[in-house]
């Protein structure tokens, strides 16, 4: 029985509507139907594909609603998740819609690896890593992870 695909992931936000915003300004994601859970929320994606699934953190009973987020987790940044990845085309778009909306990014290239990638931050300081596959040419905009020291 494999794994077949990744269906969602639920985000517990500080700030509903500023993250649901977030994730449809910055990178184009759709708000889709959601089911009538009894607690608020969005669902967002593309197509018929749910990826975020969002929430407020704090809300009555979220003990009830929110059994993978125990009490004593991590609030005032991501927890214990570092970040959240999506492939992603056009690395020139996003640098320009990220600079635009004035949002905390940045980028780096492995060459070597035909990979290119762009981190940026939403609202409550989860970074989402956007991999651009497949690259021959690197945009000359980013770190390369070739200058970085090695971690032993």
């Amino acid at each position: 029985m494999p794994l077949v695909d990744l269906n969602h992931y639920l985000l517990l936000a500080n700030d509903l509507e500023k993250t649901k915003r977030f994730y449809c300004d910055v990178l184009d994601l759709t708000e889709m139907p959601r089911p009538d859970f009894p607690f608020p929320g969005a669902w967002l994606g593309r197509g018929d594909k749910i990826w975020v699934h969002m929430a407020p953190r704090e809300v009555p009973n979220a003990a009830l609603y929110y059994k993978g987020t125990p009490t004593h987790a991590a609030r005032d940044n991501t927890g214990v998740v570092d970040h959240i990845a999506f492939a992603a085309a056009d690395p020139d778009e996003f640098r320009a819609r990220f600079t635009r909306l004035g949002c905390d990014w940045w980028a780096r290239a492995l060459p070597e690896s035909n990979l290119f990638q762009i981190f940026v931050r939403d609202p409550d300081g989860l970074t989402l890593e956007l991999n651009f596959f497949g690259l021959t040419t690197m945009p000359d905009w980013a770190e390369n992870y070739a200058e970085m020291p090695r971690a032993n």
